[in-house]
């Protein structure tokens, strides 16, 4: 099973990829890989006063399609739940002004999309 492996070894690496750039970007990262019985989100920050949920998306060419295309209408509703679990979870009123954004990233590229969805 030398592939699961390395595939989660290539995310994680992505994904420290991406938390740096947000961090570049004015974020401030306050978890990764926040998991819990609706799902996965790969980084929570607070970007002003939003808090963000954020998506990794990695392509080592465009072959496939943009890595941002990767993220379907199932994963957004996923990810909404699962944030929506993280808000009530943690203590955020339904005041909190909340945003999903995408970090795509193909071969050396990395692009920020902010509100994607």
């Amino acid at each position: 099973m030398p592939q699961p492996q390395n595939k989660r070894k290539t995310g994680s690496h992505y994904e420290e990829l991406a938390a740096a750039y947000l961090k570049r970007q004015g974020y401030e990262i306050l978890e990764r890989n926040y998991r819990d019985r609706l799902g996965e989100i790969d980084i929570i920050a607070m970007e002003g006063r939003y808090l963000a949920f954020v998506e990794v998306k990695y392509r080592k060419n465009l072959k496939s399609g943009y890595p941002e295309e990767a993220v379907s209408r199932q994963k957004q509703q996923r990810i909404r739940h699962t944030a929506s679990y993280y808000l009530y979870r943690h203590g955020y009123g339904e005041e909190t002004p909340c945003r999903f954004d995408v970090v795509s990233i193909a071969g050396d590229d990395i692009s920020l999309f902010r509100d994607a969805f």
